[in-house]
């Protein structure tokens, strides 16, 4: 499995429709963990094979998206996305956590255990 492209409409598909609930409501089936990035940023070039990597670790147990924050404005403007990458980590249950900048990749992997895994 490799990380999957999110675009705004499919966030409010299967992940948490802003337009209808004013508090946060989880629509996935799974944890998720959110790229938000930009092709000409370094240091998302930097995570994205890392990703990649995680993705194929943990198929199954957690999604893996990238959002194109020139594409989807709207989407990085509901989150207030101001420097890339950033991460959004979401959980089943309880609310997401956003990390801004790049990470390494064994703070990464303890960041969807702790985060996603083992919430």
């Amino acid at each position: 499995m490799a990380t999957k492209k999110m675009t705004t409409e499919l966030f409010k598909q299967t992940i948490f429709n802003y337009e209808n609930n004013q508090e946060w409501k989880f629509e996935g089936d799974r944890p998720a963990l959110i790229d938000f990035y930009a092709d000409w940023c370094a240091p998302c070039k930097m995570i994205a094979p890392i990703l990649e990597e995680l993705s194929e670790k943990y198929d199954g147990k957690i999604d893996i998206y990238k959002v194109n924050t020139e594409q989807e404005q709207e989407l990085s403007s509901v989150f207030g996305i101001q420097s890339i990458p950033s991460l959004l980590f979401i959980p089943k249950e309880g609310m997401p956590k956003m990390q801004a900048g790049a990470m390494a990749k064994q703070a990464l992997e303890q960041a969807i255990e702790n985060e996603l895994i083992n919430a």
